[in-house]
């Protein structure tokens, strides 16, 4: 049996808390050996068999670390990443990899030359919706898809105080916090597109970052047809739009709400080690999306509507990737090279909404 991974999270804030500690701790093969909490008692309160530490130094040092997570604010990412692997481990990074995209691939760099694994923690290519979207498609029964239409609202008219997320900097922003998920689903599902159009932008009386973005991407299909996508997020809406519409040339699919994960560790729920026969975490009947699609496409006025079963969302899988990839069973799920494909477009986001213009996307260097 292989050794366990041994395991230090950096940071015990919300990512730390909510997206890291859990799922490294309920995936066989990594073992939550520190994590390291500046103030407070939380993560030994959370976590008693982990051990604590107060200084990133500490888990630098420890020679019996294997892997990194950098759940940091976003400024930190880059330096705390590049520590990481010159200190020889492997490192996870929470979103976004890097404020720019020469930051990402100077990450990669280095992590290859390290030989160590790289991974971005793009987490929501784990959520039940974002893979029910993907499974239609490959089942055929929306036809050819022509539109995605992928939502991540919010609702803070207030700037919160205290914050680093609320806080000016080049890599904080709703763009950066949650342009990375939305794009990268966009890539995921259909690779690179030909184009890029966006609004970057504040929307609220006060605010220090742009709290608001429409990115829409064009892409070529294989077959020579069209395809367009578009991620849109802001902070004033009270009522959201759906997670997802997704238009075909045989029907619609439509999903309201977000995969029940982040809401149940933040009613205090904790995943099951994977593999036990406890459930984690499906998604309740009443929040399931609906399909609408024409029984013959000639008699487009009669519909049938129904329900679709969500896939089920697991961010355990994603540290089961990094696990596999360390040692050395499979290639990442989501690859460095990924993260910096992500970033590149959220660059160019900000290009085409400073000039007011369709950009074409190149992601050579």
């Amino acid at each position: 049996m292989s050794l366990p991974i041994r395991t230090a999270v950096l940071g015990y804030g919300f990512a730390g808390r909510i997206f890291h500690s859990p799922f490294v701790h309920a995936v066989p093969g990594l073992e939550l050996s520190v994590i390291v909490q500046r103030h407070g008692d939380d993560a030994a309160a959370d976590y008693p068999a982990t051990r604590v530490v107060r200084s990133v130094e500490e888990a630098f040092r420890d020679p019996e670390i294997d892997l990194i997570v950098v759940a940091t604010p976003n400024e930190s990412h880059v330096e705390l990443a590049r520590r990481a692997l010159e200190a020889g481990k492997h490192v996870v990074i929470d979103k976004p990899i890097a404020g720019t995209a020469a930051e990402a691939r100077e990450l990669i760099t280095l992590a290859t030359r390290q030989g160590k694994v790289l991974a971005p923690f793009h987490n929501r290519r784990f959520d039940g919706d974002f893979l029910t979207v993907r499974r239609l498609p490959a089942e055929g029964r929306l036809g050819r898809v022509v539109r995605v239409v992928s939502h991540f609202d919010r609702f803070r008219p207030i700037q919160r105080a205290n914050t680093w997320k609320e806080a000016a900097g080049s890599a904080n922003g709703l763009l950066f916090d949650l342009g990375p998920h939305l794009v990268d689903q966009a890539l995921a599902l259909f690779g690179a597109p030909k184009s890029i159009t966006a609004s970057v932008r504040r929307e609220r009386d006060v605010t220090a970052i742009d709290d608001a973005f429409d990115i829409v991407l064009d892409f070529v299909r294989p077959d020579g047809h069209g395809l367009r996508y578009e991620c849109h997020s802001t902070m004033i809406a009270a009522e959201a739009a759906p997670r997802f519409r997704v238009h075909g040339t045989l029907g619609s699919y439509v999903k309201h709400g977000l995969d029940p994960q982040e809401a149940a560790l933040l009613g205090g729920a904790r995943p099951p080690e994977m593999g036990s026969a406890k459930a984690w975490l499906p998604e309740v009947e009443a929040d399931w999306g609906t399909l609408t699609l024409a029984a013959d496409p000639a008699e487009p006025g009669q519909l049938e509507r129904s329900k679709v079963a969500s896939e089920v969302g697991d961010y355990r899988k994603f540290y089961a990737s990094v696990r596999d990839a360390i040692r050395g069973e499979a290639p990442l799920v989501i690859s460095a090279e990924d993260g910096y494909r992500a970033i590149r477009l959220l660059e160019l986001a900000v290009q085409s909404s400073d000039q007011n213009h369709t950009l074409a996307v190149d992601f050579a260097e």
